[in-house]
């Protein structure tokens, strides 16, 4: 067993070269043709696609009939080809005037004339209408079934997609940055990385109906998180507004905290939300300084209330019946 240890041995600069291999492929990808540029070539690489990608990146998104970004594409979502969408041209000296902006698959003998993203159930692609997987369909639209004697002509799937609506309501948009602030959606920061396509940070890889944050560059504040259920959220919400309601009552009684009617319940949210803002030209340590003994506070209260009463003390009771003392 001892004759079979390998030791190996990195020098300094391993955590450093590997970063470096990483940081290459994220910006090349498979324009190299499986054969790693000289420094000169890669140099020459750079200056050519990097200002491209920072003027004339596409933003690539699977989007609901609402609007929402069901699935924002990135470098390894794959398309219906099965091809992932780095191996689609997304890198444009000049996008087209007119018309859609056609994504077409790099990989030789594909007939993919367009990126299209596909849902997966885990590994699985999705069944069509006539019970055949996607990729048994072809590339080029409308998607026919490859299979012998199979009479469909068209991609169909009962899918449902998390955001409640079917895989024929939503449709791909391939968008510039201007398209997209236009529509209220976010873009980023501009990156030299290849096929970015629609993400913008780590939450863009959640699914549409799970990203609280819409900018997709971090969590979204407490503030956000603890504001009033209004008409204008989410039907999931709006439809358990009682059942929120009922929790945070019975989370109330079991940790001793004010009981009482509706609108007593009401007074106390209200006055968590008034202390949960913070106040003009508070800084952010004399905030959590705040709401830091506002909570010793409460816990002290709700001790003092939970702490029985001691038991009267015979000799004073005596002494404040009898004060002159007589009859002794």
């Amino acid at each position: 067993m001892g004759d079979r240890r390998i030791h190996m041995k990195f020098g300094g600069n391993a955590a450093a070269s590997v970063d470096a291999y990483l940081e290459y492929k994220r910006i090349v990808g498979d324009d190299d043709g499986g054969v790693l540029f000289t420094p000169e070539q890669y140099e020459e690489y750079k200056k050519k696609v990097l200002p491209m990608r920072q003027k004339n990146r596409l933003f690539v998104s699977w989007t609901n009939s609402t609007g929402m970004d069901c699935k924002l594409v990135g470098p390894q979502t794959p398309c219906f080809c099965t091809h992932r969408y780095q191996q689609h041209n997304s890198d444009f000296e000049k996008i087209p005037d007119k018309g859609p902006i056609l994504l077409s698959c790099k990989i030789k003998g594909c007939g993919c004339k367009s990126y299209h993203y596909v849902p997966l159930h885990g590994s699985t692609p999705i069944r069509c209408g006539c019970k055949h997987f996607s990729d048994e369909h072809s590339t080029s639209v409308p998607h026919k079934c490859k299979k012998d004697k199979c009479k469909c002509d068209s991609f169909k799937s009962s899918y449902t997609c998390g955001c409640g609506e079917s895989y024929s309501t939503h449709t791909m948009i391939v968008e510039t940055k201007e398209q997209r602030q236009a529509r209220g959606h976010p873009v980023g920061l501009d990156v030299p990385y290849q096929a970015m396509g629609g993400l913008t940070g780590f939450s863009s890889l959640m699914d549409g109906y799970m990203r609280l944050d819409p900018s997709g560059i971090g969590a979204p504040p407490e503030e956000y998180l603890d504001q009033p259920i209004t008409s204008s959220d989410h039907p999931f919400l709006r439809a358990n507004v009682q059942s929120i309601k009922a929790h945070k009552l019975k989370q109330r009684a079991l940790e001793g905290g004010p009981q009482g009617s509706a609108a007593d319940q009401d007074d106390a949210d209200l006055a968590e939300m008034m202390s949960a803002m913070k106040k003009p030209g508070e800084s952010d340590m004399d905030y959590y300084e705040r709401r830091y003994q506002e909570r010793l506070k409460a816990e002290k209260t709700r001790a003092r209330a939970a702490k029985p009463l001691p038991a009267p003390n015979k000799f004073h009771v005596a002494k404040r019946t009898n004060p002159t003392g007589k009859g002794k």
